[in-house]
């Protein structure tokens, strides 16, 4: 498909706008900031492939409702408003003490620790020791897939508070999908790559009516990005060797940003990506699960390197 005109200034690039915001598949309500979407990178990704259950085929379905599948063990796991809480401040990839995801849930310690694990139990969390403390994280991104695909089906949580609209204004601003930018920071960085030309294939632009089977909250797979020769030079120039990717897991891949409906990078070049903007503090972590914050130093330097204006996102 033949490249559009992508402005420099935001992440809108082409495309007809109810499309490439809002419109058909989008979350409905926005809800508090640890109801909406950017829990995780959709399923599938990581070093592995998806857990499947052994059986026949169902035929007909999407991907992983191939495969015969016990839906339910993982939906009662899930089910328990604390045991969501936990898994959400977990989407971000990183790992967590339980005493953090204690407090975050709302419940007292030995609470917490019989909710993780069940966690644990049903493969959905991993736990390791460091020294007297027990650290938890997702075990791959397959969960956080998970958690997107039912947040686009999920009623809203109510807005109580000014934090709540705060954090969930924030999310939509910049938030970690998994281990890769998205909301209008992942998908303006998306766009500049593009506009470059250190990515090529397509303008980036997720179009409802054109789809086959990409869908807002997932990893897309209609489109094929192939990095450019130069643009293995400029992203090596700026401290991510594309050579250096782990070799297990796709290299580019890209996700269906749930907010903004257009594309943000993921595989293991979006997460090279994002580890150096947070090793150079151009983006901080916020008091919230998967909320990133852009540095004054990091919206000069985005601008500089990339052409991404962090004023004019609103970022």
């Amino acid at each position: 498909m033949a490249k559009e005109t992508r402005g420099r200034t935001g992440p809108a690039r082409g495309g007809r706008a109810e499309e490439s915001r809002g419109g058909v598949g989008e979350p409905r309500g926005g809800g508090a900031g640890e109801a909406r979407g950017g829990v995780g990178e959709p399923r599938g990704g990581g070093a592995g492939e998806p857990r499947r259950g052994a059986g026949e085929s169902c035929g007909g379905a999407g991907e992983p409702l191939k495969y015969q599948t016990d839906i339910a063990r993982a939906a009662a796991l899930i089910a328990d408003p604390s045991r969501a809480t936990i898994l959400k401040c977990l989407a971000d990839g990183r790992a967590l003490p339980a005493s953090a995801l204690a407090a975050e849930a709302g419940v007292g310690a030995a609470t917490a620790s019989a909710h993780l694990a069940r966690l644990v139990a049903g493969e959905l969390v991993t736990v390791e020791r460091r020294g007297r403390h027990r650290y938890y994280r997702l075990a791959g991104p397959d969960i956080g897939a998970a958690l997107e695909a039912l947040a686009l089906i999920a009623p809203p949580l109510p807005l109580t508070s000014l934090r709540d609209s705060n954090r969930t204004n924030a999310l939509h601003r910049s938030r970690t999908c998994y281990d890769h930018l998205a909301g209008r920071l992942g998908v303006a960085l998306m766009g500049a790559l593009l506009e470059r030309d250190v990515l090529t294939g397509h303008d980036g632009v997720h179009r409802a009516r054109e789809a086959v089977r990409d869908r807002p909250a997932s990893y897309g797979r209609d489109v094929t990005y192939v990095l450019t020769d130069a643009g293995r030079e400029e992203l090596a120039a700026f401290g991510v060797d594309a050579d250096r990717l782990p070799p297990r897991r796709p290299a580019i891949r890209y996700c269906v940003d749930w907010s903004e409906h257009q594309h943000h990078l993921a595989g293991g070049l979006g997460a090279a990506l994002t580890a150096r903007l947070f090793g150079l503090d151009w983006v901080r972590r916020g008091t919230g699960p998967r909320v990133v914050h852009v540095t004054e130093a990091g919206a000069a330097g985005l601008e500089r390197a990339f052409g991404v204006d962090a004023q004019a996102l609103r970022l």
